[in-house]
């Protein structure tokens, strides 16, 4: 399973890729130390699973994962960083062969110059391929395309017992993989299908909505015409500004629509970086008042509507990306990432929630609503149809962890549910009602690894 690491060795490393260290998810909540090890083959993978430990092992890869997924408390952490290796491109029929440790940023670089875009994408490119699996990432296109395990094709899983398993879509270990945080086995190797592209533009169009009734209205009516959507929400607007948007929709841009200056080299792929985020910076910097003036005058600049204008892939799907460590703004306390999703015909559920998150002013400046589409088959993944809403939270905010609580409430009451990726503090008494396949999960999984070598501390914190 893939999530993010901010980790400092206590020791050197052997030959394998040892460290003893402190390892937290992106959010930067709840560090706990573990043993880090770095397998650069797939015979010391094997070697790391046996020799885990009683406290067991999770794999790692690039540590974007919000919460605990890939931590484990007093046991082993396997760093799959290390196995990185792209094997096969079939640049006729759009697939790739990878190891699970390359990144979706590499992917990018070897891919776009043939022609192929990765099919799904998150927030950020720095995310492995095992942990896009692990998690069953979604991006802007899941109305579209689903999550990113609807396009393996097939997976080696290194299972409790040492066997290296093939794995293919429609047999319970791959719905039970897809999803299941890195608790099923360590993802080796991927086959992917591609999404072919003539550019490394995009052809985006941009409008404002002035509340989140006009929002939803608006997607509903138009998602069907773009492969990509999602909406920036100012969740600090009040009365009748409650939920205003800006909506962001897109394509890949084909070849005909770039000026002739753009089409000698149609294909690059530039990935611009700022300055990286100091590693100390003053407590409170993103309080309400300063995130309040953040979302007025970023809603203000947006055209209320604007169609066509080209942007580079880098700059539509990750323009957090090029601020290095950008996690540290929030200060030495981190933050809380909290998603849900709640189906259609729940839309007062989804009104409720805003309402309170506004009320409660919540000093979050990012936050997305998006729709999903059709429900993926992995048992543990997290979209279904409906409305999905995604912000962030400073984790010192007084009454925090009461007020989020209440929201899951709310949401588990409208048969939604909470991102296992994101989350850092869902009572476990609330699982099974949104994550019907729960029972399933935990079933295949005692009986492929009944000794417990996979573990992480979401896994105890919510009985996985």
């Amino acid at each position: 399973m893939s999530a993010d690491t901010d980790s400092v060795p206590d020791s050197a490393p052997d030959v394998m890729g040892l460290d003893h260290t402190t390892v937290t998810g992106w959010g930067r909540t709840a560090p706990t130390a573990a043993r880090l090890i770095r397998p650069r083959t797939y015979e010391e993978a094997a070697a790391a699973v046996r020799e885990c430990g009683a406290r067991g092992g999770i794999p790692r890869g690039l540590g974007r994962a919000y919460g605990d997924a890939a931590q484990n408390a007093g046991g082993s952490v396997l760093d799959m960083t290390g196995l990185d290796r792209v094997h096969a491109i079939d640049a006729d029929g759009g697939t790739v062969l990878c190891d699970a440790g390359v990144s979706l940023h590499r992917l990018m670089e070897v891919l776009l110059p043939l022609g192929w875009f990765v099919p799904v994408t998150p927030g950020t490119r720095y995310v492995t391929v095992g942990g896009a699996i692990g998690a069953d990432i979604h991006g802007k296109n899941h109305h579209v395309s689903g999550s990113f395990a609807r396009h393996v094709l097939a997976l080696e899983l290194l299972t409790a017992d040492g066997e290296i398993r093939t794995v293919i879509p429609g047999t319970p270990l791959f719905d039970a993989t897809a999803g299941g945080m890195g608790l099923t086995g360590v993802i080796l190797t991927a086959t992917i299908r591609l999404q072919p592209v003539e550019t490394s533009l995009m052809s985006v169009d941009t409008e404002r909505a002035t509340d989140l009734d006009d929002l939803m209205a608006r997607l509903a009516a138009t998602d069907h015409r773009y492969r990509y959507s999602v909406a920036w929400i100012d969740l600090l607007a009040r009365g009748a500004a409650t939920g205003r948007a800006v909506l962001t929709r897109g394509d890949h841009a084909p070849l005909d629509a770039l000026p002739a200056r753009l089409r000698r080299d149609p294909l690059s792929f530039r990935t611009p970086r700022l300055p990286s985020a100091p590693a100390v910076l003053p407590e409170g910097l993103l309080s309400r008042t300063t995130v309040g003036l953040f979302n007025e005058l970023w809603y203000r600049k947006s055209p209320r509507a604007r169609a066509g204008r080209l942007q580079r892939i880098s700059a539509f799907f990750h323009p957090l990306d090029g601020v290095p460590h950008w996690n540290r703004v929030y200060g030495r306390g981190g933050f809380v990432q909290y998603q849900f999703v709640v189906g259609y015909g729940q839309e007062d559920a989804l009104r409720r929630i805003v309402r309170r998150i506004s009320e409660r002013r919540c000093p979050s400046f990012l936050a997305v609503l998006k729709r999903f589409g059709e429900s993926d088959p992995g048992w543990l993944s997290f979209p279904v149809p409906g409305w999905t809403l995604a912000l962030d939270i400073p984790a010192g905010l007084p009454g925090l962890g009461a007020f989020l609580d209440e929201l899951d409430e709310e949401v588990a009451a409208a048969g939604g549910r909470v991102y296992l990726a994101k989350d850092a503090r869902l009572r476990p008494e609330l699982l099974a009602a949104m994550y019907p396949r729960l029972d399933d999960f935990r079933t295949l999984r005692a009986e492929l690894d009944p000794h417990g070598v996979f573990v992480s501390d979401l896994a105890r914190r919510l009985g996985l």
